[in-house]
């Protein structure tokens, strides 16, 4: 049996795993837990899978949850310290599906036990990408990508000789904007942006579907996690998201990772890896589905994926920049009042300033210094922009 530790177990990727390993008990252990604040979701979780130890990040929950699983022989804890521990815990697999950087010191935490690590928290590489792959290097971690355009990509690539990639391409679903006008989806508000047409994701990351921001991080994750070149790097739109994966070598031959869009396809990838593991998800019919529509991403109407790319080319601390000022841009947009064309907006203006600052991305410590710089800074400019309109 397979132990399994999650980290995000209630949030959209740890849940979807959690459904893999359900329709096959007798091959999986959970061994650990971790959540946010979500107090009943973990309970449910760990009375349903009955792991060795659970723990929330949220200190103030820690007596609730205790009390919540008295009587069972499931342990827990609450706090930086507990969540550090779950995550360092002896295992077979650690899937990291903590959302933004918040998950980034767990995961290290699991790197550093060389650990195998199903990766679905993009900030690991998107913030601290060349600190967490040299470390992935010297603990003897191995990274398994979770996201379904990184696991596609990491198929195709079994076998074949990365420096014959001519190029590498990600798709995006177009998300519910794809054919609205730069007008209309300026003004776009948070309902509207979190309707995505493919996929159920959380909020966080439906918000960057929606701008493309989501597709320019996946695109600074793949650069570190393939050794990808960034002008190798680019992306198609494709509505069906049948198609997640794209790879072409200097011999003319184009190879395409194709699944339907259900994230327990690259979920049961990892768990089973290097096997193939039964999801009950038939692949894609072809014949019924006719045809397969693909249309170049519209940088005017779509900045945030530009401002991604440039960052990528840039590299320093631009990339962990990039994500932070994201992060509390989307933040407020989903609080309300904030308007969705300010996201692209507000991560320009920070990483502006940026272009200043020290480059030093060495370490993880670095980054997350660099992370909160970044953060503080954000939250002046909307501080500043909504004294502005108070007068």
């Amino acid at each position: 049996m397979k132990r399994i530790i999650i980290l995000g177990a209630t949030g959209s990727v740890g849940r979807t795993v959690l459904d893999v390993i359900a329709q096959h008990p007798d091959k999986y252990q959970v061994e650990a837990l971790v959540a946010g604040r979500d107090v009943n979701g973990l309970v449910e979780l760990a009375r349903r899978f009955n792991p060795a130890f659970v723990a929330l990040a949220d200190t103030q929950s820690g007596s609730a949850l205790r009390e919540a699983l008295s009587g069972t022989s499931i342990a827990s804890g609450a706090g930086h310290d507990a969540v550090m521990d779950a995550a360092q815990r002896a295992c077979d697999l650690v899937v990291a599906g903590i959302v933004g950087t918040a998950g980034l010191q767990p995961t290290f935490a699991a790197v550093r036990q060389g650990r195998t690590i199903a990766l679905a928290n993009k900030e690991c590489l998107v913030s601290a990408g060349a600190a967490f792959m040299a470390g992935v290097r010297t603990y003897g971690a191995q990274i398994l990508p979770l996201d379904s355009e990184h696991n596609a990509l990491f198929q195709i690539l079994e076998g074949h000789d990365r420096s014959a990639i001519t190029q590498m391409i990600l798709t995006a679903s177009g998300g519910p904007f794809r054919a609205w006008s730069k007008e209309h989806i300026d003004q776009a508000t948070p309902e509207q942006a979190l309707a995505h047409p493919n996929w159920t994701m959380g909020p966080k990351i439906t918000i960057d579907s929606a701008s493309l921001m989501n597709k320019g991080l996946e695109l600074i994750e793949a650069h570190h996690l393939f050794g990808v070149a960034s002008d190798k790097l680019d992306v198609l739109v494709h509505p069906q998201s049948i198609v997640h994966g794209l790879v072409s070598f200097h011999d003319g031959a184009l190879l395409a990772g194709m699944a339907a869009p259900d994230m327990r396809v690259p979920a049961a990838h990892c768990l089973s890896y290097p096997q193939r593991l039964d999801t009950g998800i038939a692949a894609p019919d072809l014949a019924r589905l006719a045809s397969l529509h693909f249309e170049t991403a519209d940088m005017e109407r779509f900045p945030c994926l530009r401002l991604a790319m440039e960052a990528m080319r840039l590299k320093g601390v631009m990339p962990c920049v990039l994500n932070a000022a994201n992060e509390v841009a989307v933040e407020a947009f989903l609080a309300g009042g904030y308007p969705f064309a300010g996201i692209a907006r507000l991560v320009a203006s920070v990483l502006e300033k940026a272009a200043a600052w020290s480059s030093d991305t060495d370490t993880i410590e670095a980054c997350l210094e660099i992370d909160c710089e970044s953060r503080r800074v954000a939250r002046g400019i909307l501080d500043r922009e909504a004294s502005f309109r108070a007068h």
